[in-house]
């Protein structure tokens, strides 16, 4: 069962069931302006409970921070409000992903772009990246949901490389550049250890466990065990970190994550490490400074394959 579909399916139960519950209290006698009031509002209960539960994990199981990334107590608000208002967006995305986000059409091409989301999600998330990396003249820009939700990410990889061929098929580019948040940077990574590096300008993941993180406990499935820390298969994934690849890869991650514990899991030995501060797990598919970077990094890939 894909993401988009059990999200309808949550949604539209909710709000069948309260609407039900409504009219049966407000059949028997009850004002219904507080259960009108009340919708909105349990909606964002629901939404502050999760958000709150994520960053209470990512602090128990935080990285000592260095004092130049600590934050205050206004800047801690704010980065609360932040990921509160990405995961209340995400939702909707996801559940409209086929409208929303949408590969170009076969174009000839020398940059194209790649975006891979994270685990339980699909490419509705990316729908802000991609929208912004369309506008600063980027790309063509792709993405790709893959599923089942809950199979191995080894499963991932070989859809990742059916993807990427049809896109340099579509293009007639020889490589492609890579932008994978959360999980998606660990898919990319498991892709170019099966396939080599060859077919990739750049990799760049935001947010990604690379050694793990202890919200994988969380959630069964393979995928999210081999995000739990310790685990074989990420070990062996990361048995030859550091080591020259094909590819060209960087670490965007911030050491206020709230969906990666310890947050320093992100940061991957021969990689360019780009350390952030004050950004939320999710906000990171909404933040301008991510943006930015990840503008910055695939404009130079497009230079260079300009230059043949």
């Amino acid at each position: 069962m894909t993401t988009a579909i059990v999200l309808w399916i949550l949604i539209g139960g909710g709000i069948a069931c309260y609407v039900g519950w409504s009219a049966a209290a407000v059949a028997a006698g009850a004002n219904p302006w507080p259960f009108i009031v009340g919708a909105p509002l349990a909606y964002a209960s629901v939404l502050v409970t999760i958000t709150a539960t994520w960053f209470a994990l990512a602090w128990s199981f935080r990285a000592m921070r260095p004092p130049d990334m600590r934050i205050g107590v206004a800047a801690s608000i704010h980065l609360f409000w932040d990921e509160l208002r990405a995961i209340a967006r995400s939702g909707p995305r996801m559940a409209l992903h086929r409208w929303l986000v949408r590969d170009p059409p076969p174009a000839p091409a020398k940059a194209p772009v790649l975006l891979l989301h994270g685990v339980l999600c699909n490419a509705g998330v990316l729908y802000g990246l991609a929208r912004d990396l369309v506008g600063r003249g980027i790309g063509p820009v792709y993405t790709l949901s893959y599923g089942p939700p809950l199979s191995s990410i080894e499963v991932f990889a070989e859809q990742l490389a059916a993807k990427v061929d049809a896109i340099l098929g579509a293009t007639g580019a020889s490589r492609v550049s890579i932008v994978g948040h959360s999980m998606g940077g660990v898919v990319a990574r498991a892709y170019v250890r099966r396939y080599g590096g060859t077919k990739v300008a750049s990799l760049m993941t935001l947010g990604s466990p690379h050694h793990g993180s202890v919200h994988a406990y969380l959630f069964p499935g393979a995928c999210l065990r081999q995000l739990r820390p310790g685990n074989s298969w990420l070990a062996e994934l990361n048995d030859a970190e550091g080591s020259p690849t094909a590819a060209r890869i960087v670490s965007l991650w911030s050491w206020h994550d709230s969906m990666v514990a310890p947050q320093t899991s992100s940061r991957l030995a021969g990689a360019e490490n780009i350390e952030l501060s004050g950004i939320g797990h999710n906000a990171m598919l909404g933040d301008r400074r991510v943006f930015t970077l990840v503008a910055e990094e695939l404009s130079r890939v497009a230079r260079a394959s300009a230059r043949g």
